[in-house]
């Protein structure tokens, strides 16, 4: 076996969301952590919300964000963990309604129906994170073993920075388990 083929497997998908542009934080500390890593991103957020070619030369895998047909290799293999960072209220609430419109929330609903490890750190203004619907998916999810950091808004501080983003949670969030 190949040191690479050793490591656990860590999808992560990325919402759109401004913060996604730090994304290779996160997975930067997956690595120093010995996970290998593959990205899947909404469609929206590859539009611009990250780097994707940076993406792919980090993790040494194409960034996918779009369906394989029946001929084409899995270009990931299964996972054992998956984080969603930055979640979007879309997303979450779509993933607990059981939507799977895109390749990232098909991968959310096979993943969390297969019991796999998921941890979540959303990006969700104040104004939606109180919507019920939010809340609603939110606890849906956690019923199912979805773990879930504190809700991310960059409202800005007083000084008029901007709080970082906690990207290593959601990998804390996994070793909980």
């Amino acid at each position: 076996m190949t040191e690479q083929a050793e490591k656990p497997f860590l999808y992560v998908v990325v919402c759109a969301a401004g913060i996604a542009a730090g994304v290779s934080k996160l997975i930067t500390a997956a690595q120093e952590r010995r996970w290998e890593v593959g990205v899947i991103a909404t469609p929206v957020a590859m539009g611009g919300f990250f780097d994707a070619g940076a993406v792919q030369a980090q993790t040494g895998r194409p960034v996918r964000s779009a369906w394989r047909t029946p001929a084409d290799p899995r270009p990931f293999p299964a996972p054992d963990a998956v984080v969603v960072a930055p979640a979007t209220f879309n997303t979450v609430n779509k993933w607990a309604a059981g939507i799977a419109d895109t390749l990232a929330l098909g991968t959310l609903c096979e993943a969390a129906g297969a019991g796999i490890p998921i941890a979540v750190l959303p990006c969700v203004a104040d104004a939606l994170a109180t919507h019920p619907a939010y809340r609603d998916s939110v606890e849906r999810l956690r019923g199912m073993g979805v773990r879930f950091g504190d809700a991310y808004t960059g409202q800005a501080r007083p000084d008029g920075g901007r709080p970082d983003f906690a990207w290593e949670r959601a990998l804390d969030l996994l070793e909980l388990r």
